[in-house]
């Protein structure tokens, strides 16, 4: 039986202002990976600094431009979550979203065609990200998702009685 691997998938401000969420998801439907979760969200920046935390001790420098990147601080403050599933998932993924930094991508990769790099402020617009191993993916998808927001259970989980005070529509 082949392994399924998990992929999560953000499609960044720059890439929903600029109306590239439709390119976008085609390119990345070349994969023929399944699509197990999608929500739009605005980031609260405690999601956005626990996402790049590795960020923060690695290269402290891009740590806040990353994170006022995408909670919104130059573009919308929204962006498109997705979770793929599938056989190398990850590298087919990786692949189509081409090299983190948009001047070293492969110019027909997403990132090749609609990434720049930010010359006011140095950040990388580079329009996607895409875990780089199955143990970010994890870690990525569980901060991003419930297990209640995907198709399937990607992962052990555990039932829980909680109080929580939650909003519901009247």
């Amino acid at each position: 039986m082949v392994e399924q691997q998990q992929c999560l998938v953000i499609i960044k401000p720059d890439g929903l202002i600029k109306s590239l969420t439709g390119n976008i998801i085609t390119a990345l439907s070349e994969t023929k990976l399944k699509i197990v979760g999608a929500k739009v969200l605005k980031v609260p920046r405690e999601l956005a600094e626990r996402h790049y935390a590795e960020l923060k001790e690695r290269k402290p420098h891009v740590f806040v431009g990353t994170v006022d990147y995408i909670t919104g601080k130059y573009h919308t403050d929204r962006v498109l979550v997705l979770v793929y599933q599938g056989e190398d998932a990850i590298e087919k993924i990786r692949r189509i979203c081409g090299s983190t930094n948009p001047e070293d991508a492969d110019p027909v990769s997403i990132r090749g065609r609609y990434g720049r790099i930010h010359s006011k402020t140095g950040v990388f617009e580079n329009v996607i990200h895409a875990s780089d191993s199955t143990e970010n993916a994890e870690k990525e998808i569980k901060l991003w998702f419930q297990p209640s927001e995907l198709a399937e259970i990607l992962y052990p989980t555990e039932k829980l009685k909680v109080e929580v005070e939650q909003t519901f529509w009247k």
